[in-house]
């Protein structure tokens, strides 16, 4: 492949440091960026990524993925930081909005926790692919059009009393053509810098050789993102101090329900990103990851981001990529990136704020690249068109809506409905009258929901002889429905005078019957050669 963004190798303490510094540069205006989405200065998102980035690195169930503030939960957060600013200002109480953002993040943490106790993680594994295609292509292209807002600077002359004026405007010419030149060249550097050495990251080499030349090049920085968000060219270098929200005014109506529904939101989101990441990660290593262990972690990190006055997050797939493609694989690469990430706002912040924009963007639209999946464009044609329908609402409803959750359940259910349809379209019902005054019907599928009912239409009693038996040997009972199908079938046979009896069910199948003997009222053949009868 032309873009080789993964390669499935072991790594190693010196791999798993340079991938650690590089993840650590990336995560800078990633972090800065989301902290505008919510609503919150710099330092909690920033702060956030620490948490996050330490917390599951160390404890976390997926060695080299990589978690941080993301723009998913930035999103989710930002109305309860809005409402709360807006209550706060009613009361006099200074940035309450940031005490709501804390209690939803702890609580959110808790559920997380929640969930990987309870082990509910391994329902990641009931994703079908499309859905996952659908997912990993609308995050890419998520990912490709958060980039190009780093293009955009403030518009001099907005008004915001003019719906028309818009807020931010594309750079001048000038700025555009230096910022499209230094990304070219840095996505080109990662591209070609393995063929001469792989001892270092060409991720960490692009963004080095990219700040040298950006010296002699008038070009966008981090410090210009700091300048157009928050007014201000440098990183504070405060440490994270506890933040216990204490002035929420839980009785005030409408602001438990916020918090709480804000926080299952949170929560949802950040395991279903996070669980779609791990499972895409296990993909490209050919690795297995604990989803379990990932949810307690994820869990945990939200918990104490909340309390330290971060904004929470979860895992990041752009990081994460970037991180496997710079050879890192276990969990030292993580911690190296959240502790590195860590001295760059307390003591590099001068050093950081002058690195181009431009690199990153470069870094990232390689991620896109390699994110995007490709062979989506080959099923066309060549893969039922329920399929293809699927993965385009995922990816629709990924990059038009943000909401991960959301796109994944989606596409969930419809893969269920379209495999409830078809299941139903392939029972069988094969009429035998080889024995004198019995017919046997075998039957051939699944009975459930989806099929009972054109099952139980076939079946009419004023056209069968007095003795009716039903074959499962090809067939199995699945739900209640069919349960109750089987027991209206035989209520309609005995009101008829006739006697319809089932046989060569499974012992999985008897079971089901047999405990639910209270319910509903179906005989075994008592001949039955395998199994012993049900209580009726």
């Amino acid at each position: 492949m032309f873009f080789d963004l993964i390669r499935k190798r072991n790594g190693n303490w010196k791999d798993d440091t340079l991938s650690g510094l590089t993840v650590a540069l990336a995560l800078v205006p990633e972090a800065i960026a989301f902290s505008f989405i919510a609503g919150v200065g710099p330092l909690v998102g920033l702060w956030a990524a620490v948490f996050m980035g330490l917390i599951t690195s160390a404890f976390g169930g997926r060695p080299g993925m990589i978690s941080g503030s993301t723009g998913a939960i930035a999103i989710v957060v930002a109305i309860v930081v809005r409402i709360g600013n807006e209550h706060g200002a009613e009361m006099g109480i200074e940035d309450l909005g940031l005490q709501y953002l804390f209690a939803v993040l702890m609580i959110a943490g808790v559920i997380q926790a929640l969930i990987g106790v309870a082990r509910l993680g391994r329902f990641i594994r009931l994703v079908p692919h499309p859905v996952m295609m659908g997912f990993v292509n609308g995050l890419a292209i998520v990912i490709l059009v958060g980039q190009f807002g780093f293009f955009k600077m403030p518009n001099p002359e907005h008004n915001p009393a003019d719906p028309n004026s818009p807020a931010r405007i594309w750079m001048e010419q000038s700025g555009l053509v230096s910022m499209g030149i230094l990304a070219a060249l840095t996505m080109a550097i990662i591209h070609f810098f393995p063929k001469i050495t792989k001892a270092v990251p060409s991720i960490l080499v692009a963004i080095l050789v990219v700040g040298g030349v950006s010296a002699f090049i008038d070009t966008k920085t981090i410090a210009d993102v700091l300048q157009e968000g928050w007014g201000t060219r440098e990183l504070s270098n405060s440490l994270p101090v506890l933040s216990w929200p204490g002035d929420i005014p839980w009785q005030r109506e409408g602001v438990a329900m916020l918090i709480i529904g804000t926080a299952f939101s949170a929560a949802m989101v950040g395991i279903i990103e996070s669980l779609m990441t791990l499972q895409l990660i296990d993909d490209m290593t050919e690795t297995r990851g604990q989803g379990n262990r990932e949810c307690l972690a994820q869990g945990s990190a939200n918990f104490l981001s909340g309390m330290f006055g971060g904004m929470g997050g979860c895992a990041m797939i752009g990081q994460s990529l970037i991180n496997i493609k710079s050879g890192g694989r276990g969990r030292w690469s993580g911690i190296v990136a959240a502790l590195t990430l860590a001295i760059f706002i307390l003591v590099g912040g001068p050093l950081i704020v002058q690195i181009p924009v431009a690199a990153l963007v470069g870094v990232m639209f390689m991620v896109v690249i390699g994110t995007f999946e490709w062979a989506t464009l080959k099923t066309w044609g060549r893969v039922p068109f329920s399929e293809i329908f699927v993965i385009l609402s995922v990816t629709l409803i990924t990059v038009f809506m943000h909401n991960l959750a959301l796109a994944v359940l989606v596409g969930v259910i419809l893969s269920a409905l379209v495999f409830a349809w078809e299941s139903a379209q392939h029972v069988r019902l094969r009429r035998d009258d080889s024995q004198d005054g019995v017919r046997i019907y075998n039957l051939q599928g699944v009975l459930y929901f989806g099929s009972v009912r054109e099952f139980g239409e076939r079946l009419v009693p004023s056209n069968d002889p007095e003795e009716v038996i039903i074959d499962f040997k090809e067939a199995r009972v699945a739900d209640f429905s069919s349960l109750e199908s089987l027991n209206g079938i035989t209520e309609r046979y005995r009101a008829a005078g006739k006697r319809i009896r089932l046989r060569h069910l499974s012992p999985a199948c008897a079971k089901m019957i047999d405990t639910a003997s209270e319910l509903v009222e179906v005989e075994v053949a008592e001949d039955d050669p395998h199994y012993e009868p049900a209580r009726i």
